[in-house]
């Protein structure tokens, strides 16, 4: 049952990332993220950030995918599946938060309904595993 949770979860990591990378690729959506401070194109850090952060999402997606099942997974690593994933679920929490503190009507709409919604989902598989099991 955790394999559709999952795939959704990943699609939102994926959609997520992709804005990040539309940001680190000098898309003009400053005003969108982080508080609202910067309108326009972001400055080099913080595009050099947005380029990071969505390799960690893809990653995360990766993660919670592989938890799920879904996808493979190397066999000495099985173990820490579950554990990332409750790390990456605790990770969008205080990531919501941060989002609904923030300035940006967006960061607060848009994106923290999306990483709250993240979370619960994550927190899901995490409980839930791979199999009946888990």
């Amino acid at each position: 049952m955790a394999g559709p949770v999952a795939v959704v979860a990943a699609a939102l990591f994926v959609a997520i990332a992709g804005f990040q990378a539309l940001l680190a690729l000098g898309a003009p959506l400053g005003a969108h993220v982080m508080g609202g401070r910067r309108s326009g194109t972001l400055p080099g850090r913080l595009r050099l950030a947005s380029g990071v952060a969505a390799m960690i999402l893809a990653g995360a997606g990766l993660v919670v995918l592989a938890r799920a099942g879904v996808i493979g997974w190397p066999s000495g690593a099985d173990g820490l599946l579950a554990p990332l994933t409750w790390l990456i679920a605790g990770l969008l929490i205080v990531n919501t938060l941060g989002n609904l503190a923030s300035r940006s009507r967006f960061e607060r709409t848009v994106f923290a309904a999306a990483t709250g919604t993240l979370s619960v989902l994550c927190a899901y598989v995490a409980l839930a595993g791979s199999g009946p099991g888990g």
